[in-house]
This record gives C-alpha cells, sequence and structure tokens, in this order.
C-alpha cells in the first residue's frame, strides 16, 4: 500500500480517532475481501470506506499490476462524503492521478 501525497495529506486533517479507523479499515481490507471496505467504483478506480461517528470517508485508489511479483494498491486521494452516491469528479481526479 502507498498513499500518494494527497491522500497522505487528506488523513493528517483528521482528528486522530477518525484517522485511526480508516487505518484499521484499510489493514482489515488487506487480509479480507469486504465490499463494506474496499469496493470497485469505475474502471480502474476503486475506494477504501470507513463509517465512524456518522462520518463517511473514502479513500480512492488503484492497482498496480505492472510487477508480476508484487501488487500494489496506491492511494489517490480522500473525501467525507454527505451523500450516498460518490461523485463523478472524484472517481474522475482518481482516474486522471492514475
Amino acid at each position: 500500500m502507498l498513499f500518494l501525497t494527497e491522500a497522505r495529506e487528506f488523513l493528517l486533517t483528521l482528528d486522530q480517532k477518525g484517522r485511526d479507523k480508516i487505518i484499521f479499515n484499510i489493514d482489515k481490507a488487506k487480509v479480507k475481501a469486504d465490499n463494506g471496505l474496499f469496493k470497485k467504483l469505475k474502471g480502474e478506480i476503486w475506494e477504501f470506506r470507513t463509517l465512524f461517528n456518522k462520518t463517511h470517508y473514502r479513500i480512492f485508489a488503484f492497482w498496480d499490476k505492472e510487477d508480476k511479483q508484487q501488487t500494489l494498491v496506491l492511494t489517490t486521494h480522500g473525501i467525507i462524503k454527505k451523500t450516498n452516491k460518490t461523485p463523478d469528479k472524484e472517481i474522475e481526479k482518481a482516474e486522471q492521478i492514475r
């Protein structure tokens, strides 16, 4: 797992407990396939999903499969969602970064 600059900066803007919960869920998604934690959105873009204290956090990511020995997940950026639908502009932003 590699956090690109915007994803790292997003995490640093959050309070410690929210950030810890997101990291916990990302670690959990590494060992257990769960659409509630890591879900494919569109094309090559996925999102890590965390609900903590009634706040919906999303960290966008994609797979880097160029190295045949190891697959790497790169996170692009994060948002706090206010609606049920993921904004298309955020998916497009993740795609542009990819």
